[in-house]
């Protein structure tokens, strides 16, 4: 009985270091891709110096065309316009602390569940904040040799967890999947191009798909580090 007990001992203790060794190679090779892809962009110093960023992509909804224009502040400062005609038609944004929301001239506080992700945010950047322990827990997944991708599971501390897909050769985000997005959120985006703004490689061309249905976005401007002031985002 005494061999048998120290028999099933010793092979817990081989299962749970396996266990554990597998864990952290998985966290190494996931967090070795994320930093290729760092690299792919533009590199972990510029995207590190990147403290403001301002982006605004052109769609087209029941056949016109419509703006969207984002604008974030390091570390979890941002805003999210919609411009037709010419015209801000509803503006929603966070001050680091509460979301608000102007609909058809009234501002309000808006629904926080919305804005949940925010909180634990410190970078503009996603790639920097998946590698900052404090913040997700990475692991790598496996690689899908016919589309050529790497698939990274990146968790957060909220235990909200995101689906990464990088290509195999460029190092580029191509996909995301979000298993269970913020209120209002997109579950998926599909990186379609990328281009080349200043010094950073950023996706130009993007799908955003959901249930009632997707939508294309085009990238027609983005700067970072200039033109955005912290009185950007006060109610």
């Amino acid at each position: 009985m005494k061999i048998l007990t120290t028999i099933l001992t010793v092979c817990s203790v081989i299962t749970t270091n396996n266990f554990v060794f597998s864990q952290n190679t998985n966290e190494a090779k996931g967090k070795e891709i994320i930093e290729k892809a760092i690299q792919a962009t533009g590199g972990k110093e510029l995207l590190s110096s990147i403290k403001t960023l301002y982006s605004k992509s052109s769609t087209i909804t029941d056949g016109r065309n419509v703006n969207y224009i984002t604008k974030e502040m390091a570390p979890n400062l941002g805003s999210f316009e919609v411009e037709y005609e010419g015209r801000i038609v509803y503006r929603s944004w966070f001050d680091g602390k509460t979301g608000y929301e102007t609909v058809r001239g009234e501002k309000k506080v808006a629904d926080q569940e919305e804005f949940k992700d925010k909180l634990d945010r410190k970078y503009i950047m996603n790639e920097l904040a998946y590698l900052d322990p404090t913040i997700y827990n990475v692991a790598f997944v496996e690689t899908d040799n016919v589309n050529k991708l790497h698939k990274i599971k990146a968790t957060a501390k909220d235990g909200s967890v995101t689906n990464l897909y990088y290509d195999t050769e460029s190092f580029l985000l191509k996909k995301e999947i979000k298993e269970n997005p913020s209120k209002g959120a997109f579950s998926t985006i599909i990186c379609n191009e990328y281009k080349k703004f200043g010094d950073l490689v950023y996706c130009s061309k993007t799908t955003l798909q959901a249930e009632d249905g997707d939508k294309v976005m085009t990238l027609v401007d983005l700067y970072y580090n200039k033109n955005i002031e912290k009185s950007d985002f006060k109610y």
